[in-house]
């Protein structure tokens, strides 16, 4: 089953790509998105990233506060979005 890790704090220059690529040192990545501004298109400095169920603890817990280009993210698991 996929779960979905809130991921915050990431630094303005990171791509979707940059994200994907740097949690899949950690575990197995299905799918990366980080959210931008409609108006600007530039990133608000949070993002997704949806990996398998078994893995999302181990994930959680190594990237949790680790350092990405300067900043320390913070990750845990998503809440479902309110109606």
């Amino acid at each position: 089953m996929v779960k979905t890790l809130y991921v915050g704090n990431i630094p303005w220059s990171t791509k979707e790509d940059d994200l994907k690529e740097f949690f899949s040192e950690f575990g197995e990545v299905i799918e990366c998105r980080i959210i931008t501004e409609r108006a600007t298109g530039r990133s608000r400095g949070y993002g997704f990233v949806e990996v398998n169920e078994e893995q999302m603890d181990e994930i959680m817990e190594k990237t949790n506060g680790i350092e990405l280009d300067g900043r320390k993210l913070v990750v845990n698991e998503a809440k479902p979005r309110e109606q």
